[in-house]
C-alpha cells in the first residue's frame, strides 16, 4: 500500500555515510539458517581485513547458534553475486561499502 505524505519530507538519514568516518555499517545474512530470519548489521571499519571481519564480527555472531561449525562458512556472497575473498584484503579492496550485502552458507 501506497503512503502520500502530507508535506515535502527533508529530512536527512540517520546512517548516510558521511556520519561513519572510517566506518561503514555491513549487513551479514547466513543464507538457508531457519535461526537467523534477516540479516545482521554491523559497523564495522573499512580497512578491516576480511579474515578479521569473518572471525572477529561474524563468527562470534553466529556462534549464537549451537549448530554453528567456522570450518563450514563458505560461498560468500556480496549482494547475491559470488565474492572472492582473500584474507589479507580489506572490505573495502573487496568492494564492501556502507550498507553492502554479505551472505554467506555453512
Amino acid at each position: 500500500m501506497a503512503v502520500k505524505a502530507l508535506y515535502d519530507y527533508t529530512f536527512p538519514s540517520a546512517d548516510r555515510v558521511e556520519l561513519f568516518g572510517d566506518d561503514q555499517l555491513v549487513y551479514v545474512r547466513w543464507d538457508g539458517n531457519p535461526l537467523f530470519c534477516s540479516a545482521a548489521c554491523f559497523r564495522v571499519p573499512k580497512a578491516m581485513p576480511f579474515s578479521d571481519f569473518v572471525t572477529g564480527v561474524v563468527a562470534p555472531w553466529a556462534a549464537s547458534d549451537p549448530d554453528f561449525d567456522a570450518s563450514l562458512v563458505r560461498d560468500w556472497t556480496l549482494f547475491g553475486d559470488a565474492l572472492l575473498t582473500e584474507e589479507a584484503a580489506t572490505l573495502a579492496d573487496l568492494g564492501v561499502g556502507h550498507k553492502a550485502l554479505l551472505s554467506f552458507t555453512a
